[in-house]
C-alpha cells in the first residue's frame, strides 16, 4: 500500500494482491518510522456503512472504507478511475479528501499475463 499526504488529500494506492486481502474481510497495513522521532500507522479496512471513516491517532490509525463501493471497482479492473471518499472535519477546511485506487500497471500486467496463459 502506498500513501500520499498532500494538504486535505490522502491518497491510498493498493496493488491487487493487498485488493484480495480486504475483499476477504482482512486488513491491510502501511507503516513508517521517522528514526526515533514517531511512527504512522495505517490500517486500511472495509466496511458494510456508506461513509468512509477514519479513527484512531497516527500510530495506530484505522481508516475503514465502504465495501461496495470497493467491490464494484474490483469487478472493472484494470481502470485509472478510483474512488473518492470525503471524511468530514471540524471545519469544511478540515474535511479529508481520501483518493482509493488500485495500481492500474499493476492490474494490466495480470491482464496480460492470464489472457496469455
Amino acid at each position: 500500500m502506498k500513501l500520499q499526504f498532500d494538504a486535505q488529500q490522502l491518497r491510498v494506492r493498493i496493488d491487487e494482491d493487498e485488493l484480495a486481502a480486504l475483499l476477504r474481510g482482512q486488513p491491510v497495513d502501511a507503516a513508517t518510522q521517522a528514526g526515533e522521532t514517531f511512527a504512522l500507522r495505517l490500517a486500511l479496512q472495509l466496511h458494510p456503512f456508506d461513509e468512509a471513516h477514519l479513527e484512531g491517532p497516527a500510530a495506530r490509525c484505522q481508516l475503514h472504507l465502504p465495501e461496495a463501493p470497493v467491490r464494484e471497482l474490483a469487478g472493472r479492473l484494470p481502470t485509472r478511475e478510483g474512488l473518492r471518499f470525503a471524511i468530514a472535519g471540524t471545519s469544511a477546511a478540515g474535511t479529508l479528501a481520501v483518493l482509493f485506487d488500485v495500481d492500474v500497471r499493476d492490474s494490466a500486467r495480470r491482464l496480460k499475463a492470464s489472457r496469455k496463459a
